[in-house]
């Protein structure tokens, strides 16, 4: 069983660089692909990133990359977010995730966090 607690959100100006962490119990947490989702008012679930158990393989969506950049810890059991040049069109629930297979869908994911609300304002 892995829980996952998010931290870091907020309300940002555009053009900022907020960090976000999610932070994992349990001890099997460096054998999980970790993921961070996002979900904006009135639309569906999207994927933002993801990252192997060892941190050497990583994925982006096509309106993250290059702002976004994932990275993990195994040794406290966290996986992080940095992003830069937020844009008002990130503004949403940021969600980890972790799960057993290295995929952009959210379904290949069994462990979720309860989010965190980015508002990015203009």
């Amino acid at each position: 069983q892995v829980q996952l607690v998010e931290s870091g959100g907020g309300l940002v100006q555009a053009g900022g660089s907020p960090r976000l962490s999610c932070a994992a119990s349990g001890r099997t947490f460096s054998t999980y692909t970790m993921a961070w989702f996002r979900q904006a008012p009135g639309k569906e679930r999207e994927f933002v990133a993801t990252i192997n158990w060892s941190g050497g393989g990583t994925s982006y969506s096509d309106s993250v990359k290059g702002r976004f950049t994932i990275t993990r810890d195994n040794a406290v059991n966290t996986v992080y977010l940095q992003m830069n040049s937020l844009k008002p069109e990130d503004t949403a629930v940021y969600y980890c995730a972790g799960g057993l297979v290295f995929t952009r869908e959210a379904r290949g994911y069994g462990y979720w966090g309860q989010g965190t609300q980015v508002t990015v304002s203009s």
